[in-house]
């Protein structure tokens, strides 16, 4: 999966013609499913919002050389192709653009953009996008798990096939008891994600990377029947983040997946609405182009690995490794980490594993906050990691960043990228 990938730090900054070469990584905000302010949201709606404003920003880009658009999603219906494709069409992108979407759950969005740098490294494609979308407000509940399923994997002799359907709360219940990840670990760990995303959002630290997007909203019941006009909104910031939370209020929380277990709703990810885009091209084409000014980073390598799907959420502390060893990077080399917080237990197993607590004390693993209090929408995930890495990477004066995440039925991806 890695494509051409050179070795070593220092042939990994090298400059050269053939890189693959980032141009823009936009996301829109992400927002709180069923109660947050994009519910009302398709989420080809806000596909269409990140694929338009890929456009705006690269004004320079004639739309015509974009030859394919890869995105990322997990509970669409149709697998998302069709809105997907009349979502990109109605926001101006020519007939002779193609479009696919990916389907590897958590890690959808980072495998579409994987694709296109694939496709571009082995000259299928000049131009292409990478991104993802979800609406878990309107799939989640209907899609997550089959309901219709060859029965005779329900009763497999193979204990991993029976497990691929275990519910996500069980794996990161496996992952607390199995490694020793506490209770009062993962509180804080929470804490600490709704802290630094506050304290980001505060700061402006996520504007530049955010699209606005202008929806509908209607006031609803807690029974959830709608009362009032339907009124348009522009939604501009995540929603999901608790600037006043602290571990008295996470401790007081019931364990959400397991009568006796560790991982409650407030530290676990949240269920959430939103997508995300990256524009990327061979540097060579850059240049052609008149376009070398605008690169923001490039892509270094991609890796995926299995794991039992019983502990799905260990995957970044295997698809990690696997990715430096490809790269030929040392731990020490990665300036910034993105591990998605698809559970506390999962993430806090997965730094220890890799040796990178200094690193997160120093705010250079998650620094604005993760999914715990920004939100996970599956098929955008990928994407959105992305997104918020590049900014961050430059504002604190890093060179190299790692985006990984676990994937549900037991795997785990990591890409590496580059700040120009």
């Amino acid at each position: 999966m890695s494509g051409p990938i050179r070795r070593g730090l220092k042939e990994i900054l090298r400059k050269d013609p053939s890189d693959i070469v980032i141009l823009s990584s936009l996301r829109t905000p992400i927002t709180r499913s069923y109660k947050g302010s994009l519910r009302s949201a398709y989420a080809e709606e806000l596909l269409a919002t990140v694929l338009r404003a890929t456009l705006t920003s690269n004004p320079s880009l004639d739309p015509a050389l974009i030859e394919d658009v890869a995105i990322g999603t997990v509970l669409s219906e149709l697998g998302g192709s069709k809105a997907g494709r009349m979502a990109m069409n109605h926001v101006c992108y020519p007939s002779t653009t193609s479009l696919y979407t990916v389907n590897r759950a958590c890690s959808s969005g980072l495998q579409a953009i994987t694709n296109i740098a694939q496709q571009i490294a082995t000259g299928m494609i000049r131009v292409g996008i990478g991104g993802g979308m979800e609406s878990m407000t309107r799939g989640y509940g209907s899609k997550a798990i089959p309901t219709t399923l060859w029965p005779e994997l329900k009763e497999s002799e193979v204990k991993d096939a029976r497990d691929c359907i275990m519910a996500m709360g069980l794996t990161s219940e496996n992952i607390s008891e199995r490694y020793s990840v506490s209770r009062a670990d993962q509180d804080a760990f929470a804490v600490m994600s709704h802290s630094r995303a506050a304290k980001a959002q505060a700061n402006g630290l996520f504007d530049a990377e955010i699209i606005p997007v202008e929806t509908r909203w209607q006031e609803m019941t807690k029974d959830g029947e709608k009362v009032g006009e339907e009124t348009r909104i522009t939604v501009t910031k995540d929603d999901g983040i608790q600037p006043d939370t602290n571990v008295e209020k996470f401790l007081k929380l019931k364990p959400a997946f397991k009568a006796d277990g560790t991982s409650t709703a407030g530290n676990s990810s949240q269920i959430s609405d939103g997508a995300a885009a990256t524009l990327m091209m061979r540097r060579s084409v850059a240049a052609e182009l008149g376009l070398t000014s605008s690169i923001v980073g490039k892509w270094a390598g991609t890796q995926v690995a299995g794991c039992k799907p019983d502990e799905m959420g260990i995957g970044p502390a295997i698809a990690i490794p696997k990715l430096l060893e490809c790269t030929g990077l040392k731990t020490e080399e990665v300036g910034l980490w993105e591990i998605n917080e698809a559970f506390a237990s999962q993430a806090i197993y997965s730094i220890r594993a890799l040796g990178v607590e200094k690193r997160l004390e120093e705010g250079r693993v998650n620094p604005k906050g993760g999914a715990i209090a920004l939100g996970h929408p599956l098929g955008a995930t990928g994407a959105r990691m992305l997104a918020c890495l590049l900014p961050e990477l430059e504002r604190q004066g890093l060179q190299t960043g790692v985006v990984s995440m676990c994937i549900g039925t037991g795997m785990g991806m990591a890409g590496l990228f580059v700040r120009e």
